[in-house]
């Protein structure tokens, strides 16, 4: 799965994208803490250079999942789509495994997804971090610093969430591709759910889609896990649906597929 290519296991066994950056070079800060350390020619520190690529001129539609088939071959270790005043930009920053993954899917610039181009190039690891906070703080994640009005449609979705009819089961929607059932037990420490229920979805070849399946004691007790909707686990935000015991039972036989 995850952590091929050469490159520390600490993005299989580190769950939560801080633990990945703590344990992998391409993560480190060039501040003398990491055992990592490349020189270059006479001496000279050289931070390894961060295994990120920029995508430009994405379908409106499109998914992590897509992405995932556009790179098919590479080992991605995160996607993340770039919103902007909550829609999708058709933008997004994808972190591999190393870089020599990020040379091979250089090349895939320019190729089609569905009947757009794509574009493919460099960027900066900062590009990526000051992506990932503006989504967090478009989201709300920090309620008790914001004064204004929270956005229209995240107001909405709310309401909406609150108008369905609920069951035992909850899905989880945008976790890391490396979280664990023990990462989501921890998320809902405070609710009583079923240990040996948590499906965490998977493609037919094995990588996580970000998604996940987890029943609780009772439809009540999953009503009010929804209010752990729009927090985090490590640096993703996860949504949260109410969900029916056949639409999970239909995400397990497609992972096993």
């Amino acid at each position: 799965m995850l952590g091929r290519g050469g490159v520390s296991d600490g993005y299989e066994v580190g769950s939560k994208r801080q633990r990945m950056m703590e344990s992998n070079p391409y993560f480190a800060v060039s501040s003398g803490t990491s055992g990592f350390q490349p020189y270059g020619y006479g001496g000279v520190f050289q931070a390894p250079p961060f295994p990120v690529v920029r995508l430009r001129g994405l379908p409106f539609n499109c998914t992590d999942i897509d992405i995932f088939k556009f790179f098919a071959g590479l080992d991605i270790v995160d996607v993340l789509l770039v919103n902007k005043n909550g829609r999708f930009s058709g933008e997004a920053f994808v972190v591999f495994a190393g870089a020599v993954q990020v040379d091979f899917a250089l090349r895939r610039d320019r190729q089609n997804m569905g009947r757009r181009y794509v574009e493919v190039f460099r960027c900066k690891r900062q590009d990526y971090y000051n992506a990932i906070a503006a989504e967090v703080n478009y989201e709300g994640i920090y309620d008790n610093d914001y004064h204004g009005s929270p956005p229209p449609t995240r107001s909405k979705r709310f309401s909406d969430k609150d108008q369905m009819e609920y069951t035992e089961i909850l899905k989880m929607r945008g976790l890391p591709f490396s979280v664990t059932k023990s990462d989501i037990s921890e998320f809902f420490g405070d609710f009583k759910l079923i240990e040996d229920r948590i499906h965490i979805a998977c493609r037919p070849d094995g990588k996580a889609t970000g998604e996940a399946y987890v029943e609780f004691d009772s439809a009540e007790e999953a009503k009010r896990a929804m209010c752990k909707d729009k927090m985090t686990i490590g640096s993703r935000y996860v949504e949260l649906f109410p969900s029916t015991p056949d639409e999970a039972r239909r995400a397990e036989s497609r992972s096993r597929q």
